[in-house]
């Protein structure tokens, strides 16, 4: 198959690109027109996506009716453990182009994302490119919710690189590696990550973390231009949702601390909880600021819920060897 097709479409490059398989993983009906919307944002990229993947996390009824609905997409079932990580392995062994890109499907690309991204591979030390992934809240936004803590609905939050800029990692619902090297690495951990509605994560840093560690001078590239919408609904606009996803996120970054480096596990958060976190707190304390006080809040109390969670998780013995979740 050639793997090279020419690109440059809203980047001004008019370089050779590689090819580009992108993987939409779903696991419920409930988000059905929202999976459409994520398979139509793909089918209008002005830069077409060679190759569609949609892997179905056990749910024979969504597998049968996708088949159905989008025949130029190659809908498969999850053969992995159920859960999103697996749903990724399984998208990724089945891709058949140089570079797979991953897009949450309750997302919508913008029509210049699969340029966005492509052009950025041709720099070879380039293994990974990842983009901004702006929230679409179904309600209006929460006047307490920081966008500081944007992470906590999956989305791309303040103190992120604005301009083009190496990172540690990506942000889920918006990102691409070259193939060979997820493989090479060993895929994304099947201990690890969302299953259904738990709210667990942190897969895609772990994976990081190895794909950096394999190849020390590899790049992983964050490129605000290469821009998704991921949908908020009501549900996450709530309380009980942010203490919910603060807790999971800090037991998360607890087991990815046990499975490497402590240092390279928690080096962005440092940075987050030195600058990024005072500074949203000044800001939210401006006289005249709506919800300053209740922003105030949220940034406390986020930081020490998420606290709680890193420290319970250090405290629990991991489950399985160091490898124990790679398929």
């Amino acid at each position: 198959m050639n793997t090279e097709t020419e690109t440059g479409a809203g980047t001004g490059t008019g370089t050779v690109a590689p090819s580009l398989t992108v993987v939409v993983c779903a696991y419920t009906l409930d988000r059905w027109d929202d999976l459409r919307t994520a398979i139509g944002s793909l089918r209008d990229q002005r830069h077409p996506v060679e190759e569609t993947v949609l892997v179905v996390d056990h749910c024979r009824e969504l597998y049968e009716r996708a088949s159905a609905a989008f025949p130029e997409v190659r809908v498969l079932a999850n053969r992995e453990r159920q859960g999103l990580s697996g749903a990724r392995n399984t998208g990724v062994a089945a891709a058949r182009c140089e570079v797979v890109a991953f897009l949450d499907d309750d997302a919508a690309a913008d029509p210049d994302w699969s340029a966005r991204l492509l052009a950025r591979y041709a720099d070879r030390a380039v293994v990974g490119v990842g983009g901004l992934v702006r929230p679409w809240w179904v309600t209006r936004r929460p006047v307490w919710f920081p966008r500081e803590f944007d992470w906590v609905v999956g989305c791309s939050y303040r103190g992120l690189p604005e301009r083009t800029s190496p990172v540690r990692n990506f942000i889920g619902a918006n990102m691409s590696f070259r193939r060979a090297e997820v493989i090479a690495a060993g895929g994304f951990r099947t201990d690890l990550g969302r299953v259904g509605k738990r709210p667990l994560g942190c897969e895609e840093t772990e994976l990081c973390l190895r794909v950096a560690a394999r190849r020390p001078a590899a790049v992983l590239l964050h490129e605000p231009a290469a821009a998704v919408r991921h949908r908020v609904p009501a549900a996450r606009a709530t309380w009980a949702y942010f203490v919910a996803r603060c807790y999971a996120e800090g037991l998360s970054k607890a087991r990815v601390a046990q499975l490497g480096s402590t240092r390279a596990a928690l080096s962005s958060e440092r940075a987050y909880l030195r600058s990024t976190v005072p500074r949203a707190f000044v800001r939210a304390l401006r006289p005249g600021r709506p919800g300053g006080l209740r922003t105030a809040s949220a940034l406390v109390g986020g930081v020490g819920v998420t606290v709680a969670g890193y420290v319970v998780g250090r405290a629990r013995r991991p489950a399985g060897g160091a490898d124990g979740g790679r398929s």
